[in-house]
């Protein structure tokens, strides 16, 4: 299957959808990968390295008019769309709502178009979440952006020439693009605040340094997917009083809030800019969505009649356009990955998926309706509720699992339901049945008292076995990585009954039993050590 790579033609845009290093991935996925001459020279990707890796360099009418698949960063225009293979692949940002008319020319070329702004933010499709990558950029360069606008240090200092405070940041929208804000200007040194009308994230700004700022207000603004909702008006009442106060006081603003399908929300008005102190810094991060800034100029700095700078650059990632592309072109090997777990040869649409039928856009030309919401992850207190609920009612109907639900909650019922079918009932009783005889009918002969210590070892395993399946199936999923940390401890009592098995006096079936059991907890240990190593990675700079 050929895979097609071409430049990107929006004015200013750096980023490309390949490296050298994803063109090797795809290489071995299976793919025949033909890039367009010139491709990656904006993001320091040469077509030398493109050939190194295994990349065939191509003109753009043999990329878009002979290629399979069509892997792009921006939305192709209407006239790189008219030219794409009839019944062609594309993988893409698209952003519909904002370019009229792409869709229909797509639909007209019998175009399979996926859009990875579309990709569902769960667990399972993180590594392919491109909007993520680029929002985590974004706040990065952010703060970068505000600190060559901003005429003094991050951190305070103490000179000769007398003390400097250090710079108070205010991060307004704690999603992806504000955490990274976030922990960027904290690495700077400086004091940062953050506001997010979702509640929930209030632990993730003070686990990176960060004060939280709340309303009085009690009202949820969690519009589902990472995203914040429109609030009320008596909230954004509120919420313009704080920002206005705590204008006269920081110097430096990030704004990152953004509604899907609208334009970005207005947060700081007028007043909030005339209010901060000469030489502040307003960073608008939504400004290619109309700004959260009342007075953001979408592509450029300008400076406020009182000295204050608002950004408002729209390519922030494009600015950092090695590593976005690295990160974008990743994040398609990903999602390829997943689409071909057999080969190139086995690539296909599988709207079974929930990655794939929450991006995609056509198939073959037909535009497919929007994929049904996910269930939200319910609370553990409504968990709980429900499961109380749930063992009121006597013989349930077994249903089927809807989709590819993740977490261990989607599917919970079912798997509940299938957990006491009839053959696991049966099995059950023939274990009673089997244990009951040992226990009580079973006579050894005279002077042989390993069956009593058996049976000792075998009750307590048995109920080991249970109460452990009970415990570990009434874990949250979330905390399933730190669970396989903890059962280290578990291993590491194994791997001592092992051992006290391997002597001269045993049998040789209980030293090759013990042997087999060391070997077993050792390569656990060895995987939990790992797993946990790589969990605490994510929480050191």
């Amino acid at each position: 299957m050929r895979v097609g790579i071409p430049k990107e033609i929006r004015p200013g845009e750096r980023r490309v959808a390949a490296t050298p290093d994803t063109v090797k991935t795809l290489i071995e996925l299976g793919f025949t990968v033909h890039i367009e001459s010139g491709a990656g020279l904006e993001a320091n990707f040469f077509d030398a390295a493109y050939q190194e890796a295994g990349a065939t360099i191509a003109q753009v009418a043999e990329i878009w008019g002979e290629s399979d698949l069509v892997l792009k960063v921006e939305p192709p225009s209407n006239e790189e769309a008219g030219s794409i293979k009839e019944g062609g692949h594309l993988i893409s940002f698209i952003w519909p709502g904002e370019n009229e008319g792409l869709l229909d020319t797509l639909k007209g070329r019998g175009v399979t178009c996926i859009a990875m702004e579309n990709v569902p933010r769960i667990t399972r499709a993180q590594k392919m979440d491109a909007r993520s990558s680029m929002d985590n950029i974004r706040g990065y360069r952010a703060v970068v952006e505000a600190a060559n606008e901003f005429g003094s240090f991050f951190t305070g200092q103490i000179t000769a020439a007398g003390r400097v405070a250090p710079a108070t940041v205010l991060i307004v929208g704690a999603g992806v693009a504000g955490l990274a804000a976030l922990g960027a200007a904290r690495g700077l040194g400086a004091v940062v605040r953050a506001f997010d009308v979702r509640a929930a994230v209030k632990d993730q700004v003070e686990s990176l340094g960060g004060q939280f700022l709340e309303v009085t207000i009690d009202e949820s603004g969690d519009g589902g997917g990472g995203y914040a909702k429109t609030m009320s008006a008596d909230y954004h009442k509120a919420q313009m009083d704080l920002f206005f106060e705590q204008a006269k006081d920081v110097d430096i603003v990030i704004t990152t809030a953004l509604i899907p399908g609208r334009d970005a929300p207005l947060l700081w008005e007028s007043r909030a800019v005339e209010a901060m102190k000469p030489g502040s810094v307003i960073v608008d991060i939504a400004a290619a969505k109309g700004g959260n800034c009342e007075l953001t100029k979408p592509g450029e700095v300008y400076t406020h009649t009182n000295g204050v700078k608002i950004v408002g650059y729209e390519d922030l990632p494009s600015r950092m356009s090695t590593i976005s592309s690295q990160l974008y072109g990743t994040n398609l090997c990903h999602l390829l990955s997943d689409m071909t777990a057999k080969g190139a040869e086995a690539y296909k649409i599988d709207l079974e998926d929930e990655v794939v039928r929450g991006a995609i856009l056509l198939q073959d030309g037909t535009e497919l309706p929007p994929p049904p919401k996910p269930e939200p992850t319910p609370k553990a207190e409504q968990a709980k509720e429900s499961a109380s609920k749930a063992a009121k009612v006597e013989s349930p109907a077994p249903a089927k699992s809807k989709g590819h639900g993740h977490g261990g909650h989607g599917a919970s019922d079912g798997t509940k339901q299938t957990a006491f079918s009839p053959i696991t009932s049966i099995i059950g009783f023939l274990l009673i049945g089997i244990w009951a005889w040992l226990n009580f009918a079973y006579e050894p002969a005279p002077g042989f008292e390993a069956p009593t210590k058996f049976l000792q070892h075998l009750t307590v395993f048995a109920l080991a076995v249970f109460v452990g399946w009970q415990v570990v199936w009434s874990v949250t999923a979330a905390l399933h990585t730190p669970l396989m940390s903890v059962t280290n401890a578990i291993s590491g009592i194994i791997i001592v009954g092992g051992l006290l098995q391997v002597n001269q006096q045993a049998g040789l079936v209980a030293v090759v039993l013990g042997i087999i059991a060391a070997f077993f907890a050792t390569i656990n240990i060895a995987g939990g050590f790992l797993v946990t190593k790589r969990m605490l990675r994510m929480f050191r700079k």
